[in-house]
């Protein structure tokens, strides 16, 4: 349970989204949405409403060393937008849910 979800995602876009009552977490590439909605159900005691997920392909990353220029890539990353029943909240900073 605890390895499906990897970490919040505290930017902008995904601040934003939280006052429409949503929350952006990385997930394992391999997790789908049933293990999410547990995942999330376990840790932080919420009922979440809906999920999305989005995958983003690893960027194309290039140097230029002694040897010659050396190619390779970031890996590839999962997003979960999750949907909170209203009045259901959870605090990313002390990882707690709760209702109101």
């Amino acid at each position: 349970m605890i390895t499906v979800l990897r970490k919040p995602v505290v930017t902008e876009k995904a601040t934003k989204v939280g006052f429409i009552n949503q929350y952006v977490f990385e997930v394992d590439p391999h997790a789908n949405k049933i293990e999410i909605r547990a995942a999330i159900k376990h840790m932080f005691d919420v009922e979440p409403l809906t999920i999305r997920t989005v995958v983003t392909k690893g960027k194309l990353k290039q140097r230029m060393t002694r040897k010659g220029v050396q190619v390779g890539r970031t890996n590839l990353k999962k997003k979960a937008y999750i949907t909170l029943k209203p009045g259901q909240t959870i605090d990313i900073v002390s990882g707690e849910g709760s209702e109101e």
